[in-house]
């Protein structure tokens, strides 16, 4: 993973809520928990570098947090300006994976976060 203060978000200190919402989530993601025990230990992505779009949700963090699991190294912004859980984009941040999301960003914001999405 890349530096841990490569990140832009909201409000770090939503972390902790954050991670106490993925792992509620964990729970109703059946399929990519079984994907992380079925391969955490073979790391099929080990070497794979993921420049992820996505809205930044819980559920896309618990995706994110499988992507790694599975040995990817990731980085990710929201593809909306409006769609970002400000708490799920701290969780991820706290977990030293770049991420630039915030709910309300600017447009101008915005194609600056996704600029920084492609720098590894």
């Amino acid at each position: 993973m890349s530096d841990a203060k490569d990140y832009i978000v909201a409000d770090i200190s939503l972390a902790e809520w954050g991670h106490k919402d993925i792992d509620l989530s964990n729970s109703e993601m059946p399929g990519l928990m079984a994907i992380r025990e079925e391969y955490k230990d073979t790391q099929p992505l080990k070497g794979a570098r993921i420049a992820g779009s996505l809205h930044m949700t819980i559920q896309t963090a618990v995706l994110i947090e499988t992507l790694e699991a599975l040995g990817a190294e990731v980085r990710w912004v929201s593809c909306n300006i409006f769609s970002t859980q400000d708490h799920a984009a701290a969780a991820i941040a706290d977990n030293g994976t770049p991420v630039f999301a915030k709910e309300g960003e600017t447009l101008a914001e915005y194609w600056d976060y996704t600029h920084k999405l492609f720098t590894w």
